[in-house]
């Protein structure tokens, strides 16, 4: 069983909180708006991380991390890009790849509105985490916490952090 911490649109600022919440992990996942590459610097250093990076990324994440991303995790063929829409209304840039190879899983970001939705036609779960950061529209942040086991994705829990004043960044 591998345990996943997901996060996305930190936007340059890190919750403390995040470190607790993703103590168990075994890897941390961030759908995108990195903000700096200190911030992955810090979440690689604590966790094996794996990131695209996303609309507002400076050179240095755009050097270090693809704009999307296909791997396995266990059974569970993920596909992971920072703008790519949820089931009903899936981003352009993504709709041939979802629809003639649909992954088990894909993750967005981007929205800053955090979503899980299955998509019966294309038999995948999409998740986007909402937002971690302070910046954009969204008024709480949140982050996701899930496990693969083979092929199964199960125990998902969404934490909120709260409003989006924080607990400082680290």
């Amino acid at each position: 069983m591998t345990k996943i911490g997901l996060l996305s649109d930190t936007h340059g600022f890190l919750d403390k909180r995040i470190y607790e919440y993703f103590a168990d992990c075994h890897e941390i996942w961030h759908a995108g708006d990195i903000g700096n590459i200190e911030i992955a610097d810090l979440l690689s250093a604590f966790k094996p991380f794996r990131a695209v990076y996303g609309n507002i990324d400076n050179h240095d994440v755009r050097m270090s991390f693809p704009e999307s991303a296909r791997f396995m995790c266990e059974d569970v063929d993920v596909f992971m890009k920072h703008i790519g829409g949820h089931p009903g209304k899936y981003d352009r840039s993504v709709i041939q790849l979802i629809s003639n190879n649909p992954p088990g899983l894909f993750i967005s970001g981007h929205s800053h509105i955090l979503k899980v939705m299955y998509d019966k036609k294309k038999r995948l779960l999409h998740i986007n985490p909402g937002a971690a950061g302070k910046t954009g529209l969204h008024k709480v942040q949140s982050i996701v916490r899930f496990h693969i086991e083979k092929d199964k994705i199960k125990d998902l829990e969404i934490i909120e952090l709260g409003e989006k004043t924080g607990s400082g960044p680290v």
